[in-house]
């Protein structure tokens, strides 16, 4: 089988090395990939967000199955133009999509089906927004771009001046573009955060091993927002008794309101809960695995994911088989010095070997570049995810900082508490 993975990051590069267990894979292509990436597939130089040329070379090259793995390409559509040429893919259509592109549509879609989620008011006026806030006044407050955003639409406001500034930021000096034409302002909700990603087939869904993102750029989750420093599977937070109460008030009602909207979702749902003291609730839905979740989660997958990603295509997820491993994975994210802000890129990486990988870790290369003379070089914020996996959390977590010390590069940033909160839960 030809396998073409849309996606450039970390997370398309845990998804080609467990794409790559599966001897029915001949060829994988990337697209357009990193240089870490380029060891596991060959990549071709076509933006994620480049649509029609995707599509282009798919037919050309007859390529039999299609991971679209990024938001931005969901959401435009790109399952829905590969299946008009008869070319499976994994993910949703972009009307199923929307459950993330739009946070507006999300949260209406919670509220009708009685979702559980925080409560919230929607604006696309930005003076009516400042009222609501100064009428308010309950601070912290949570304000959301509703469109795509790159995980960073978030803001979360201590103040009225903090929210007056977001609300001014996201609407009139649009810091997210179009992403910030419509806004939500949502109540500040407490307690432990839990990512579950979940295979779906728009009727079966099949809940993946639960995992804790580390958002913030500095220990102690200070500093900005960033697409995650790293993670923890499974989070310790998250109960057999939870999930029960999740499967049963949040994961199958989403999937049945998706379905009653006729926007039947296939492929990974992603739940971004909150464990309240009211109980679990929603945080945001994302239409697509996680990154850096899914750096932890599919290593610890022992089912074949292609088997698994074609009977959600197909329709089929109840009769395959979903196992994961009993023992637990922490993955440790290098980024380069400023991010998510200003950083340099383009400094050589030290310490990995001929094919960039470790052998004591898993190495999944999010933005990577390999020179001419065959180097591998820094080439975005979230440079390298190293994984590790034991029968223990204490474990995972002590082996991947231990192999995370022998990379190095300069301006070499990275939180030295990933997995601090799970070990003291």
């Amino acid at each position: 089988m030809k396998v073409l993975v849309v996606g450039g990051g970390g997370r398309e590069h845990a998804i080609i090395k467990k794409l790559k267990e599966n001897p029915q894979v001949t060829e994988l292509f990337a697209l357009p990939g990193n240089g870490g990436i380029s060891f596991d597939a060959t990549c071709v130089p076509i933006a994620a967000t480049d649509v029609d040329a995707m599509v282009d070379f798919a037919v050309k090259e007859q390529v039999d199955f299609v991971v679209v793995a990024p938001d931005d390409p969901l959401a435009m559509g790109a399952v829905d133009k590969l299946a008009e040429h008869g070319i499976p893919a994994f993910g949703p259509t972009a009307k199923a999509a929307i459950i993330e592109s739009s946070k507006v549509f999300s949260k209406h879609l919670m509220q009708k089906y009685h979702i559980p989620t925080a409560q919230y008011e929607t604006f696309d006026d930005a003076q009516k927004a400042m009222d609501y806030l100064q009428e308010k006044n309950q601070y912290p407050i949570v304000i959301k771009a509703d469109g795509l955003a790159l995980g960073k639409g978030v803001i979360i406001a201590q103040s009225f001046h903090e929210a007056q500034d977001a609300v001014h930021a996201i609407m009139e000096n649009h810091l997210f573009g179009k992403s910030g034409n419509q806004i939500v302002i949502e109540e500040f909700l407490t307690g432990p955060e839990v990512s579950v990603l979940a295979f779906t087939d728009g009727k079966t869904i099949v809940p993946m091993v639960s995992s804790m993102d580390h958002k913030r750029a500095m220990d102690g989750d200070r500093g900005l927002n960033t697409g995650g420093m790293g993670t923890i599977a499974p989070n310790p937070y998250y109960t057999r008794e939870i999930a029960d109460r999740c499967m049963k008030e949040i994961f199958l009602p989403t999937i049945q309101a998706m379905q009653a909207e006729g926007r039947p979702f296939k492929g990974c749902l992603y739940f971004g809960l909150m464990l309240t003291p009211k109980g679990p609730m929603v945080i945001e839905y994302n239409c697509r695995f996680g990154d850096p979740e899914a750096q932890v989660v599919l290593p610890l997958l022992e089912s074949d994911l292609l088997t698994i990603m074609q009977a959600v295509v197909e329709e089929r997820l109840d009769q395959v088989e979903v196992r994961f491993s009993q023992g637990a994975a922490c993955c440790v994210v290098l980024a380069s010095g400023g991010y998510p802000q200003k950083y340099e890129v383009g400094f050589e990486i030290h310490g990995l070997d001929e094919q960039g990988n470790l052998p004591n870790a898993q190495v999944f290369h999010a933005g990577t570049k390999r020179t001419e003379d065959g180097k591998l070089v820094t080439a975005g914020g979230r440079v390298l995810g190293v994984t590790a996996v034991s029968d223990s959390l204490l474990c995972a977590v002590k082996e991947a900082y231990s192999a995370a010390a022998s990379i190095s590069f300069p301006n070499l940033h990275m939180r030295a508490d990933i997995g601090r909160k799970g070990l003291d839960a």
